[in-house]
């Protein structure tokens, strides 16, 4: 959410919690206690936050990310399936670590940008034109979801040129060629 004054395009100054050891989250901005709920709210509203240990400034912002994360597959619907999690722990370590993280990283976000177009052509429908538009059959629909098969077979790609371009170097440096 931006303020009625806030310059377009300008970047959003991140809101500050502190994490105390006492497990408690403060968040500067509206000087009271709050809630991992809370947090999670202010994520889902696309605050920019950042959480600091109140003890050392160190940046635990990802920690807190994935404590939501545990806490949201714990309860209700998960969104990653045994075998997904799996994988994800298995690049760890692995050359590709670096890879599967952008690789994930720009998939979500061209799904969320994917996922916000569709939200902004369907406003004002009715049910039933809702149900048309979602037609295996609609083209628009098509549309969207051909764009990003395409883009996520590009970065796949690129992906498997950089892995083999890396490939190549090291095998030169060992004085090994293809």
């Amino acid at each position: 959410m931006q303020e009625k004054n806030a310059v377009p395009g300008a970047k959003q100054v991140p809101r500050v919690i502190k994490k105390y050891p006492n497990r408690r989250l403060y968040d500067t901005n509206t000087s009271t206690y709050i809630t991992l709920a809370e947090v999670k709210q202010l994520v889902m509203a696309s605050e920019s936050i950042v959480v600091r240990d109140a003890k050392t400034g160190e940046d635990i912002t990802r920690s807190i990310l994935l404590q939501i994360i545990l806490e949201e597959e714990a309860g209700g619907a998960p969104m990653f399936s045994e075998a997904v999690l799996a994988n994800i722990i298995r690049f760890y370590g692995h050359a590709m670590q670096g890879f599967m993280g952008s690789y994930l990283e720009k998939n979500v976000q061209m799904f969320t940008d994917m996922q916000a177009r569709l939200a902004e052509q369907s406003q004002g429908m009715t049910p039933e034109a809702w149900a048309k538009f979602m037609g295996a059959q609609s083209p628009m629909v098509q549309g969207l979801m051909g764009n990003y098969t395409e883009q996520s077979r590009t970065m796949f790609t690129q992906m498997q040129e950089q892995m083999q371009k890396q490939t190549e170097q090291m095998l030169g440096a060992f004085g090994l060629k293809r």
